[in-house]
């Protein structure tokens, strides 16, 4: 239990966020925000980061032979390049998804790229899988390990296709990160419904998928191996993609990705690109449960988790996990902290 002293500090640490650090971000464009935020994520040491906000409560969840020790994971997205593992453990979180990372460094697509919706508790992003490439994202990784400040939580890597490789290519594409992404990853997560890269979620279709999971599970099938899913998929081609799950033996799901269902958006500050938070929710939800129905898999729930309330319903219909993006960039760490709090409530895991 927290003393009165610590309890307030860590209240301090909370209110910092939405009082002071939202409002100076909110200021900047969202790529620059961004990138300043995990900058000095990268450069703040842990001890300093646990001491403002205070440490999560444990609540752990065995899942793919794996321990989490909480159910809110970091959405892929965040940290492309695995590079503030740590700074994301210390904050709370109970496991982290590093990527899209790609095979061949790209720069992804023009600037601007993100764009925020705060009326909608919103976020629009046409990044369009920016990153270095595998080798050198493997080089990050393989320096954290060795420098001994590897986090304690469990580190997913979130791979997708590098932009000029053509879809017929893909699985030796996907392959390619994923074998020099092997060794640090605690699980595998193959991305195919990023609306920002074209033509990719052509692979969601079942024969190009399955040709990707069987490639990759011929290099090794140790690692617990998922797939992120569009909520813009029709009921029928997200039961289809539950069948497929089952029958490729896939280890898991996550339901879902952005969204190109913008009709939230006033049409005059609209713009191109995969709509996530608030609007997300309930389309998110409603392939959870269809999957769920389909499926005994285990399914993290992604899309439109805001608030606890929204993470209760998740986990209502199914979700064994939540991930948070657009949620952690309006509330912050407190987040974390109150999804992790209703995990006790009566009817959850």
């Amino acid at each position: 239990m927290l003393s009165a002293g610590s309890a307030g500090r860590k209240q301090a640490g909370l209110n910092l966020y939405s009082d002071i650090v939202r409002p100076c971000l909110f200021q900047l464009d969202p790529e620059t925000a961004h990138c300043l935020a995990l900058a000095g994520l990268k450069l703040t040491p842990a001890p300093v980061i646990r001491a403002l906000f205070g440490a999560a409560a444990e609540k752990p969840v065995r899942l793919f032979g794996l321990t989490f020790p909480n159910p809110v994971g970091l959405a892929a997205g965040m940290d492309k390049n695995a590079e503030a593992l740590g700074a994301w453990e210390a904050l709370g979180f109970g496991f982290v998804e590093a990527g899209t990372v790609t095979a061949r460094a790209q720069p992804g697509n023009d600037k601007p790229r993100c764009f925020r919706y705060p009326p909608q508790q919103a976020l629009i992003n046409r990044m369009g899988f920016n990153n270095p490439g595998a080798e050198a994202v493997a080089r990050t990784l393989s320096s954290l390990k060795s420098s001994g400040r590897w986090p304690r939580i469990p580190v997913g890597m979130n791979i997708g296709k590098s932009k000029v490789t053509p879809l017929d290519d893909a699985p030796s594409d996907y392959a390619a990160s994923f074998r020099q992404l092997l060794p640090y990853g605690d699980y595998f997560v193959i991305n195919v419904s990023s609306p920002n890269t074209p033509g990719l979620r052509q692979l969601q279709d079942r024969e190009s998928l399955a040709a990707i999971v069987r490639t990759l599970k011929s290099i090794d099938s140790s690692k617990p191996l998922l797939v992120k899913i569009a909520p813009d998929l029709s009921d029928d081609d997200v039961k289809d993609m539950a069948s497929l799950a089952e029958s490729e033996k896939l280890d898991g799901l996550i339901a879902t990705n952005t969204t190109l269902d913008h009709s939230s958006v006033p049409v005059e500050s609209d713009q191109a690109g995969g709509l996530s938070g608030s609007p997300l929710r309930a389309r998110s939800t409603e392939v959870l449960r269809i999957l769920r129905v389909n499926t005994s898999l285990p399914i993290i729930a992604s899309g439109g988790v805001m608030s606890a309330e929204s993470a209760r319903e998740k986990l209502d219909a199914g979700a064994s996990l939540v991930q948070i993006y657009t949620g952690f960039i309006y509330r912050g760490p407190g987040l974390i902290r109150d999804i992790v709090r209703i995990w006790d409530a009566p009817g959850n895991p």
